[in-house]
């Protein structure tokens, strides 16, 4: 069958419109339930697991996703799914081992226990570290985003950064975390709407699963291969472990703004059940692309094709609005978790310690708009092809730091034993030696040392004693390495001394009492819910199909309104669904404290 790439229509146009409306809707609505800083930027530890862990796998993926690992798919095959599988021990160790740490700190903010643990030099250094790393990221993602929607629109690239930016803006700016959860959730709503009708049209259009098994070439469904072995995936689960155990903020947000312990942890499996589930749903796709588009020069445009060639008018606009929806989710939490900071670890603690709530809360909402607005203009700049490659550098010169910050975190969450001093030299040389690789991987074409390390820059790689390193994997893993040896050198040689040991006995008290055992936890085991988010998923998902509905049954026939017509019923019965158990749960009343 000849395929025939379709543009956007009306139809497509109106549900796009629609869905940006419907997010800031909820914004709008959650904006009068925020009134202290803990509300905006913890959602008052009432935000439930189901949303939390549903919001935590939205967040911790992009647009690009939707370009790279389809194209590892296209190219590769399974493999493309084994790298995001990676996230499911990554989240078990992080959120089984450390999220309930986080829980019971009790913070605002995810670099505030700094201070407490070790000292307020490594809390400032860490902000100022972590910030302009977060903005920079987020221009990046703003900017590919703006990029695909002005492809996929024809709307001029800074038009459409612009429009995407100043909505995800709006929606953090007035509502908070409560405003961004939900809007994840209705994100997620309509991916998986978008899902259910790409999956089973490409398979179709493919010619079947027989079909696509037996023309693939052999090892196609194996889970490495030579190009991504054992040897890169198992250190890539490290790193995403390290990472989402201490320095991805906007993730660790979801740890500790829920209720207690056990929701942490009901938190963790969602995570897990949705990272074994949602890759092979969102890109077999890409495998049956390998026979509807079968000479594709570039891999990464696989998905946005196969979009356009296979939804019918108005599912297209739907899945186009789940795809870069993606990305909003992730800046929406950026942008919120990076305000929490300059609140709590600069504002509050520099500047006005003694401040007012109803103060913070609109320095909250002045750092959202201050982080987004520099995050915009980062990225209309590389939309004009200004100082693209200083911000490549600039990205790379920040992630060697990835392992500097995540050791000291860690380690200190789990032991007594490190003082302040050895955190401090331990980030100080373990960045310095990221830098020197940094230094040699831009400055040299080889570079070789005397334990058998070398650069190869052509290929973009490092061999070690005869085994080929990729360059993000070996960095993360030296530099991560060299922190840890230089915590463990200077703790040896300059123990704890007794002020110290005190002050880390009392951060452990804090660890060690479970959530309801000391007297701040009964503001949140005591407070009723502010409102309720089961009723507003469930009257955005009866809206959602409506829409969809109305859509759906006047522009197409055949199949695809069939299909259309379904997921609309599927969305509606959902919508009820909530808005039922939203009536039958009971908010917390402290009897269980």
């Amino acid at each position: 069958m000849n395929l025939v790439s379709k543009s956007l229509g009306l139809s497509d146009w109106i549900l796009i419109i629609f869905y940006f409306g419907l997010m800031l809707g909820v914004s709008f609505y959650s904006y009068r339930y925020i009134q202290q800083l803990k509300d905006y930027f913890k959602g008052g530890n009432r935000i439930p697991w189901w949303l939390s862990g549903v919001s935590f796998w939205m967040t911790s993926f992009s647009v690009a996703a939707f370009v790279f690992y389809p194209s590892l798919c296209y190219k590769y095959g399974w493999v493309g799914i084994t790298l995001l599988w990676v996230a499911v021990p990554a989240t078990l160790y992080s959120a089984y081992l450390f999220g309930w740490r986080w829980r019971r700190l009790r913070v605002n903010s995810p670099v505030e226990f700094v201070e407490e643990r070790y000292n307020g030099t490594l809390r400032q250094i860490f902000v100022w570290q972590g910030v302009p790393v977060k903005i920079v990221d987020d221009s990046l993602k703003l900017f590919a985003t703006g990029k695909f929607v002005s492809i996929i629109t024809n709307i001029p690239i800074t038009y459409s950064i612009a429009l995407v930016g100043g909505i995800i803006m709006i929606c953090t700016f007035l509502g908070g975390l409560w405003a961004v959860t939900i809007t994840d959730f209705i994100q997620f709503i309509v991916l998986g709407a978008g899902l259910l009708v790409i999956l089973p049209l490409s398979i179709y259009h493919a010619g079947g699963l027989t079909k696509i098994f037996d023309s693939t070439p052999e090892g196609f469904f194996r889970l490495t291969n030579s190009e991504f072995p054992w040897s890169y995936v198992i250190p890539l689960i490290i790193l995403y472990a390290f990472s989402w155990s201490s320095i991805n903020w906007s993730l660790i947000q979801r740890y500790y703004c829920v209720r207690d312990e056990k929701e942490v942890k009901k938190v963790g499996l969602t995570v897990i059940l949705l990272y074994i589930i949602g890759p092979p749903l969102m890109f077999f796709p890409a495998f049956a692309g390998k026979l509807i588009v079968p000479e594709l020069k570039d891999a990464g445009d696989i998905y946005p094709i196969l979009c356009s060639k296979l939804l019918p008018a108005g599912m297209l606009g739907l899945l186009i609005s789940a795809m870069f929806s993606a990305t909003m989710s992730t800046l929406s939490s950026d942008f919120n978790v990076c305000a929490s900071v300059i609140t709590q670890d600069v504002y509050r603690r520099l500047l006005r310690p003694s401040a007012k709530e109803r103060e913070l809360v609109w320095v909250g909402r002045v750092s959202t708009l201050l982080v987004g607005v520099l995050a915009l203009f980062i990225a209309i700049l590389l939309s004009h092809g200004k100082a693209e490659n200083m911000f490549r550098v600039m990205v790379t010169l920040f992630g060697v730091a990835t392992g500097p910050v995540a050791v000291p975190m860690m380690l200190g969450m789990v032991s007594k034993r490190y003082p302040g001093k050895s955190a401090v030299i331990g980030f100080c040389m373990g960045t310095l030696v990221g830098l020197f690789l940094l230094y040699v991987q831009l400055g040299m074409s080889s570079f070789a040392l005397p334990i058998h390390i070398t650069w190869v820059a052509d290929k973009k790689e490092w061999l070690l004693w005869g085994l080929t390193v990729k360059m993000e994997i070996f960095m993360f893993l030296t530099t991560t390495i060299i922190t840890y040896l230089f915590m463990e050198g200077i703790t040896l040689l300059s123990p704890i001394n007794i002020v110290e040991r005190n002050k880390i006995g009392k951060f452990f008290e804090k660890i060690e009492n479970p959530i309801g055992k000391l007297e701040e936890d009964k503001e949140v085991l005591q407070g009723k819910m502010q409102f309720s988010p089961y009723n507003i998923v469930g009257v955005c998902g009866i809206l959602i199909a409506l829409a969809l509905f109305l859509v759906i049954f006047f522009s197409t026939q055949g199949m695809e309104r069939y299909m259309g017509i379904t997921i609309s019923v599927l969305s509606l019965i959902g919508g009820l669904l909530f808005i039922y158990f939203g009536a039958l749960v009971k908010p917390y009343d402290g009897n269980d404290v």
